[in-house]
């Protein structure tokens, strides 16, 4: 129903501030090109809504220009960018059906009474509430009114869709099923979607691209296989997944590769992300299903670790370690059923492969 060609965002150096001093987004260069879906991903305060709400044009940038299809939107008005937008409280109205709600951003464009219906009929069927017409918003499911606040947003064929945090407010079970269903949906259509959530498991699991912002900075912008993968900093590292910390001191650096030791004496090799300097100190991260118990001789790094706990968890075991000094190191252990069972308190042999132990954050 929508275009199948989305629209294509830039901003060009745009800085956000309140209060005339505090920054709150800093120098944001960012492109999006035509039908991607970006998910702009980080913890509350870190700028990624205030982004979205210039973009929508409910905030005036600071400092710096915004484009939409290489045209500057800043001095245009958010009813003039034909921008479709679905919100965390749905923003339905509550004394109108559901096909009345959808309506309402045709009849503001001024469409005629038939084009109406028969917008309102496929947006209806594409978010499979065909029988639901007529109902009240307080008569729905919190699933479902979050469907019309979907259709809602593409009724007009709008290029560009903004969705701020729109899943909040659903169970787990649902939120994962509305996931699939919004990745469905802008797979069919095509529209550019920029995505706003703290929730880095929808992050990864919605997006082409994903953003990661902290204090109003993108920390990194990539593929959600290469943000797992590939952290370029401890902070995304640590937000993106769980990950283990282990901090130490560059002791020798061979190409892509560099030796650490760590606090308590152990050395470990580990992929030279962004250290400069033997003499550095850096944090090592590590991904706790990259961790090997029992490993062979032959594996790239072997240390030791006493078990502090265990918890079943049905496809894995998850083990909480005191390794080099940190108490929380957790290794995640898949159920094999026949695995030998561990004790708390067991000093046990534990290894990972150098090329999943990333050097990261160098410190003079």
């Amino acid at each position: 129903m929508a275009s199948t060609r989305g629209a294509s965002v830039k901003f060009d150096g745009v800085q956000k501030s309140y209060d005339g001093e505090t920054l709150v987004v800093k120098n944001l260069n960012l492109d999006i090109p035509p039908g991607e879906f970006l998910t702009m991903l980080g913890p509350s305060g870190s700028g990624k809504t205030t982004c979205l709400m210039m973009l929508a044009g409910f905030e005036p940038a600071t400092h710096g220009e915004i484009y939409l299809n290489e045209s500057p939107i800043n001095n245009v008005p958010p009813h003039k960018r034909g921008i479709g937008m679905v919100f965390q409280n749905y923003a339905l109205f509550p004394h109108m059906s559901v096909a009345e709600n959808l309506a309402f951003p045709l009849q503001v464009r001024k469409m005629s009474k038939a084009e109406q219906e028969e917008k309102v009929k496929r947006a209806l069927d594409m978010v499979e509430l065909a029988d639901f017409g007529n109902r009240r918003p307080a008569q729905l499911s919190g699933g479902q009114q979050q469907r019309v606040a979907v259709a809602r947003a593409l009724v007009f064929d709008p290029e560009l869709v903004l969705m701020d945090e729109p899943l909040g407010a659903l169970d787990k079970q649902l939120r994962e099923q509305m996931q699939y269903e919004i990745k469905h949906i802008h797979g069919n259509l095509g529209v550019t979607v920029v995505y706003v959530t703290h929730d880095q498991t929808e992050a990864l699991t919605m997006s082409d691209r994903v953003a990661v912002f902290n204090d109003g900075v993108i920390q990194q912008l990539s593929t959600p296989d290469a943000l797992y993968e590939d952290p370029q900093n401890s902070f995304v590292a640590q937000f993106i997944g769980e990950n283990n910390k282990l901090s130490g001191k560059v002791t020798d650096i061979q190409g892509a590769q560099c030796k650490v030791t760590l606090d308590d004496g152990t050395d470990v090799i580990a992929q030279k992300v962004n250290v400069d300097a033997v003499g550095n100190r850096t944090t090592i991260s590590l991904r706790p299903e990259r961790v090997e118990f029992e490993p062979a001789d032959s594996m790239d790094n072997l240390v030791r670790g006493r078990i502090e706990e265990m918890i079943y968890l049905g496809d894995h075991i998850r083990v909480r370690m005191n390794v080099a000094g940190n108490n929380e190191f957790i290794v995640k252990i898949r159920n094999r059923g026949e695995r030998r069972k561990l004790e708390v308190g067991e000093i046990v042999p534990i290894g990972w492969s150098q090329s999943d132990c990333k050097a990261l954050d160098a410190v003079v």
